[in-house]
């Protein structure tokens, strides 16, 4: 009977051990992008096929209280790199930067082609005023001097907004060891003009950069160089971080 017993024990369901829980692990929600809910607008300025249509790019449009023709050709370094083109590049360059970091990037014009013309200077000025726009940078080269290299920054006048702006993307480009422009505007970097379509008709903050002189032997290689785009581009972006972040 015992050994019976025995056995019938043997052959009881033994009862299966539960595995130990753990709870799931919980993610942090990401933090979000320092640029998030912003918009940009960038202006790659002239556009590479505007010399091909002067009828349409001298045709007089609206620049804020006066007309002056719809756009002009451009400059270009000394070895034929047009402005249209450094712009463009840079352009882009810092679109992705700005998106990167979670802002909404617009861009006055779409393409870098000679067969386009545009778009005009009260049309790029206008550009985002619907959207509200944080902010607007415009973006050129110089030519107008056979000399020294620099950059300079360019508001309207009376303008407190974007002369915080202007300070804020000096400061950016300055911290990449790019010179002030020594030939304009007393050599500090700094312009103000008000006849300058593009900044008079936005509604948002505004500025015209001129990143450097094209006719500059020293500026043209930066400017013709991926690594001195991508360093006009990081000290465009730097300034407008600061400027976003007040």
């Amino acid at each position: 009977m015992v050994a019976a017993a025995a056995c019938a024990g043997a052959l009881l369901p033994v009862p299966p051990v539960e595995a130990p829980t753990h709870p799931a692990a919980v993610r942090a929600p990401a933090a979000p992008k320092p640029l998030a809910g912003k918009v940009i607008v960038i202006d790659p300025g002239h556009q590479l096929g505007n010399a091909r249509f002067p009828s349409e790019i001298n045709r007089l449009v609206p620049a804020g209280g006066f007309r002056k023709p719809c756009n002009t050709t451009g400059a270009s370094t000394n070895n034929g790199y047009p402005e249209a083109t450094f712009t463009w590049q840079v352009a882009r360059l810092l679109q992705s930067r700005l998106t990167g970091l979670g802002a909404k990037v617009v861009l006055t014009r779409t393409s870098n082609r000679l067969d386009r013309w545009g778009p005009c200077v009260d049309v790029r000025g206008r550009r985002g005023n619907a959207l509200g726009a944080d902010v607007k940078i415009s973006l050129h080269g110089d030519g107008s001097y056979a000399g020294g290299p620099g950059f300079h920054v360019i508001t309207p006048p009376r303008d407190r907004a974007a002369r915080r702006l202007a300070l804020d993307v000096r400061a950016g480009l300055h911290a990449r060891r790019l010179p002030y422009a020594g030939y304009i505007a007393g050599g500090d970097g700094l312009d103000v003009r008000g006849d300058l379509g593009t900044l008079n008709l936005s509604a948002m903050p505004a500025v015209m950069v001129e990143l450097g002189n094209m006719r500059s032997a020293a500026d043209a290689r930066r400017m013709t160089t991926p690594r001195g785009r991508s360093s006009y581009a990081a000290g465009l972006t730097n300034g407008l971080r600061v400027f976003l972040a007040r």
